[in-house]
């Protein structure tokens, strides 16, 4: 048992990212609103 966890794997792998898609969900979070109201939790997107 102690070899299998004693075992280091390199499964981390670094993706290149489009500029367009940093864009997009940088705009997308900026435009998601959340509102509680009485233990309810409404979601609501901003155009």
């Amino acid at each position: 048992m102690e070899k299998i966890y004693s075992e280091q794997t390199n499964t981390c792998r670094l993706t290149r990212v489009k500029k367009e898609t940093i864009t997009f969900l940088l705009h997308y979070s900026r435009s998601l609103k959340v509102i509680n109201y009485q233990g309810f939790q409404f979601e609501s997107h901003l155009n």
